[in-house]
């Protein structure tokens, strides 16, 4: 006889509780089945077993024998802010029985011993991750292979999971060359590294540093860009490589800060330029609203590799596609590069690196022939349109499942810019917010043009905002009569505006008490400030 998994889900309803059952028998995603008599934590890891039904047919029943992995594992919780979800995400490591590390091609990927379960859960389209790691695969670059699944743990049915691969150094993965604690000169120093733009959490072992260069529109001391090595750990990377890929980057920095963009000097000659417009355009094309400064990677090889600094592999994803109601993360129009206008109090924040890369017209002119070449191929409307209807076709049983153990249709769940009543309403929102996403960048980078940009201790020496903060008003006082500006609400709203503005003009008396950006432009120049209302 089949034996039927039966699951318990509590839905609430106001102030009722009512129980739902999910009868789990089968699917047609391979089933991951994990058991442990330990409780799962943030860490360490602690040992359980994983079995993983996926039969050729793609009909997948739960009394299966396991004909994929078959094993021992080491489990714990993973993510930063998804933790306070109901639906964890897990870090897998492949174990021996001794709880050593063995490699296994888990469900026909490269071998590893690393492995990540991701569960979508405020992203209710369950693909927003896959999607994203599937078009960066189609500029040809590597990014975490991903397989749709569903998980049970302890006989308890956790829904649709992603099984993904952890950014690591590997040839499978991020195919740098091994850095060993004795390489510390020569070319021997000079790869592989992975590096990120990252949180640096509590208590958390990092070999990391500031950037020197300040990210634009910051409004506080403690606004930073931090770079953490990820590749080697901290207890192997020596003093030496550490000073080596800090100076490296800080080399690109000044390089490009200082606009040298010669064939001898130039930024370019640090840095794999097609990889970060490749990057770019990814990050612009779903906007996620932590592109460019949080889980953010770079890696560099050898010299005699081709060294050069290269952008990705793409990480975390599930705020993309107009997934996020902050910080413009919801809109189509405007470009994920100009964050920091929309959010100049977050802590976080981009690097200067992308608004000043588009004044170089090699640059600029390389992007909109990358965008065009994409458009016309892989990222084309039917293209994207056919990875996501394959995608969710898979996804028609799992989901109905899903969102039964996991009854959040219809229910907000931060950070929902929007929240339909079915899994259909979400999918029908995603392909419109992407067609008009794709129609709008189609425009803008037809239309995107070299960039001239001030640095801001020039544009701030011309502009003179007084009293600040005020209790009324505030005055604009330029060298020249004429100037435009533009006061926004630190949610990113314009709340005042105005063109050909006279010399001394009073501003915000209508504004009530809070924290302004301002921003003006004057002779093809930008300046902004904070300013405050008591």
């Amino acid at each position: 006889m089949m034996k039927t998994l039966l699951l318990t889900v509590l839905i609430s309803c106001g102030s009722f509780a009512l129980h739902a059952q999910v009868n789990f028998t089968e699917s047609n995603l391979p089933i991951i089945l994990i058991d442990t008599d330990h409780e799962i934590v943030d860490e360490p890891k602690v040992m359980a077993t994983m079995k993983i039904i996926n039969n050729p047919s793609g009909n997948n029943q739960i009394t299966d024998v396991p004909n994929d992995y078959n094993g021992y594992i080491g489990i714990e919780f993973r993510g930063q802010s998804s933790q306070s979800f109901d639906k964890k995400n897990f870090g897998i490591e492949l174990w021996d029985e001794a709880g050593e590390d063995i490699k296994f091609p888990v469900l026909g990927l490269p071998e590893e011993e690393d492995w990540i379960l991701h569960g979508p859960y405020s992203d209710k389209s369950l693909i927003r991750n896959y999607l994203t790691f599937n078009l960066w695969a189609k500029t040809g670059r590597y990014g975490s292979r991903t397989v749709l699944t569903e998980v049970v743990i302890n006989g308890d049915y956790r829904g649709v999971y992603v099984l993904m691969e952890k950014i690591k150094r590997d040839g499978e993965r991020v195919d740098i060359s091994k850095l060993e604690e004795d390489e510390n000169d020569g070319d021997d120093l000079t790869g592989g590294y992975i590096v990120k733009l990252d949180k640096i959490n509590e208590g958390e072992l990092v070999k990391s540093w500031e950037s020197a260069y300040a990210p634009p529109l910051r409004q506080e001391n403690f606004q930073i860009v931090n770079f953490l090595v990820d590749y080697p750990k901290p207890e192997d990377l020596t003093d030496a490589q550490f000073t080596y890929i800090k100076t490296y980057i800080s080399a690109f920095e000044q390089a490009l800060y200082t606009k040298d963009f010669s064939d001898e000097t130039g930024y370019q000659n640090y840095i794999d330029v097609a990889s970060f417009i490749d990057y770019a355009l990814l990050c612009e094309l779903n906007r996620n609203v932590d592109s460019y400064r949080l889980s953010t990677y770079l890696f560099k090889d050898k010299d005699s590799d081709d060294g050069k600094l290269t952008m990705g592999p793409p990480w975390d994803y599930n705020l993309a596609f107009g997934n996020a109601d902050y910080c413009n993360g919801g809109t189509t129009t405007g470009w994920a590069w100009d964050f920091n206008e929309a959010c100049p109090w977050d802590y976080w924040l981009n690097p200067f690196w992308w608004n000043f890369f588009l004044q170089d017209p090699e640059y600029v002119s390389l992007m909109k022939s990358r965008w065009t070449e994409l458009r016309n191929g892989d990222w084309s409307d039917e293209a994207i349109a056919s990875l996501i209807d394959n995608a969710t076709r898979k996804l028609s049983g799992p989901a109905v499942r899903n969102f039964q153990r996991w009854p959040i249709l219809g229910t907000y769940v931060w950070p929902n810019n929007y929240v339909g009543s079915s899994y259909g309403d979400e999918l029908s929102y995603l392909n419109t917010w992407i067609t008009n996403r794709l129609a709008w960048m189609d425009q803008a980078i037809a239309d995107l043009e070299v960039q001239e940009i001030v640095l801001s201790e020039e544009i701030n020496q011309e502009l003179s905002v007084f009293p600040n903060p005020t209790a009324n008003y505030w005055q604009i006082q330029q060298s020249d009569n004429q100037f435009t500006y533009t006061i926004y609400s630190l949610d990113g709203r314009i709340v005042e505006e105005a063109e050909d503005t006279n010399h001394n003009t009073a501003i915000g008396s209508t504004l009530k008490s809070g924290k302004y950006l301002l921003r003006i432009t004057q002779n093809n120049k930008t300046a902004s400030q904070l300013i405050i209302k008591n």
